[in-house]
């Protein structure tokens, strides 16, 4: 798919059952052609119970794909009448990397492609993460890592995002564009 002439690229982060996925849906919905890009692999049956449940929720409209690594790729191969995709989540994603038997120290290689691809998006993207700088130190050497790679990402992703919306609770806070109070 080449990229169109505008798009827009919506980064909705937050905490677990804060609402980012509900609300990122919800925006998705109003497209014509929506695609939703899932990054969870099913591995035992409350995922499997947690993944039918999300597919309940989603509008039959929506085109799914199942891309737990290469979400560039996925992108890429939107065909051309997508209006915007939804990815969900980062944070998923991000795990499905760090665990890969062939993982190394260095930072996964798909973390750059993507971020190449939203440079130069072809569709729409709201992108869901979940806020992860705001715990303790995890007490593992793999949990730290996936804590700051996810962190990094999320800020690059940030970066790049035309709008950044924080949940909490169930209310979406657009923290960018930030308004700034009139003086």
């Amino acid at each position: 798919m080449s990229p169109k002439a505008t798009t827009h690229i919506t980064f909705v982060t937050g905490g677990c059952r804060s609402g980012k996925s509900r609300y990122a849906l919800e925006q998705a919905s109003a497209a014509k052609h929506p695609v939703f890009i899932a990054t969870a692999q099913v591995y035992d049956a409350e995922m499997e119970a947690r993944v039918a449940r999300h597919k309940l929720e989603r509008d039959p409209k929506f085109v799914t794909i199942e891309e737990p690594y290469d979400l560039a790729g996925a992108l890429r191969s939107l065909l051309p009448e997508t209006d915007i995709a939804l990815v969900d989540c980062l944070t998923i994603w991000m795990s499905n990397l760090l665990c890969r038997p062939e993982t190394t120290d260095e930072p996964p290689a798909e973390i750059d492609e993507l971020l190449a691809v939203l440079r130069n998006p072809p569709c729409d993207i709201i992108l869901v993460t979940n806020e992860v700088g705001m715990g303790i130190v995890p007490e593992n050497a793999l949990a730290r890592r996936f804590r700051d790679e996810t962190g990094f990402l999320n800020q690059s992703i940030a970066a790049l995002a035309d709008t950044v919306v924080f949940t909490v609770s169930g209310i979406p806070t657009v923290i960018k564009p930030r308004k700034e109070p009139n003086l």
